[in-house]
């Protein structure tokens, strides 16, 4: 299996604390989210890392070469980091990604490293939720009664939701053979580079391929968009996660 993190965004949101750095290289507690990142990856037993870069992608690139050179790593640059979103870079990543068993993460999520060992150890297609009051800014899940997901957006009714997408998301074998040619029509054909790689799972759905949903409630997580939510972080982090 194959580990996935999109580092590749400006994080506009987060400045000034992003202006000399990428958002991945920020300090919560004592280590930065991509340390932490790869060191949840390392113990769940994973080797081989794909990574994604674009705004600052020299110190991304130095920062895993120097800390973690017993990993196979292959680096990704998307160059054109500025004007598309997650979805162009998860399209870059085919080479290493269709027909495989990957586990994708956005590389922004400060988690307890515990999360992704429950993920890899699931035997479908899934990804991690997090259940809490909703409100427009997240993406938001609806499931069937066998909890697959039926929609995956920030749009749909949160009083239909079970809860929010975490940002990890386990493809397996069957997942990226199906999502790789959807990804080449999207970006292609329809020019959607500039999207959420949660519109290309919505389009699976039809197609038989979707996420079965693992309930991660139970351990801690926070996506850091804002200054407002790098401050949250560094309040809520659990101790034993410092």
């Amino acid at each position: 299996m194959i580990a996935i993190i999109l580092a590749a965004g400006m994080a506009t949101r987060l400045r000034p604390l992003t202006n000399d750095r990428p958002k991945c290289l920020l300090e919560v507690g004592s280590r930065c989210l991509l340390q932490r990142i790869v060191d949840g990856i390392k113990s769940a037993g994973l080797t081989e890392v794909v990574v994604v870069t674009g705004y600052r992608s020299e110190m991304i690139r130095d920062f895993i070469q120097e800390h973690y050179p017993e990993l196979t790593v292959h680096f990704i640059h998307n160059a054109d980091y500025q004007t598309t979103n997650n979805i162009y870079s998860l399209w870059l990543t085919r080479e290493y990604i269709e027909g495989k068993d990957a586990i994708l993460m956005d590389s922004d999520i400060l988690m307890d490293p515990r999360l992704l060992q429950r993920m890899v150890e699931q035997t479908t297609s899934s990804l991690a939720l997090n259940r809490h009051e909703l409100g427009e800014e997240e993406i938001k899940v609806v499931v069937d009664e066998e909890m697959n997901i039926v929609e995956l957006n920030k749009t749909c009714d949160p009083k239909t939701a079970i809860g929010e997408s975490v940002g990890v998301e386990l493809m397996l074998q069957p997942y990226t053979t199906a999502l790789f040619p959807e990804l080449e029509k999207m970006m292609n054909e329809e020019h959607l580079e500039n999207v959420f790689y949660e519109r290309a799972f919505e389009r699976l759905i039809p197609q038989g391929q979707t996420f079965r949903v693992v309930d991660t409630t139970d351990l801690f997580s926070i996506e850091l968009d804002t200054v407002e939510d790098f401050q949250n972080a560094q309040r809520l982090i659990p101790k034993e996660l410092y």
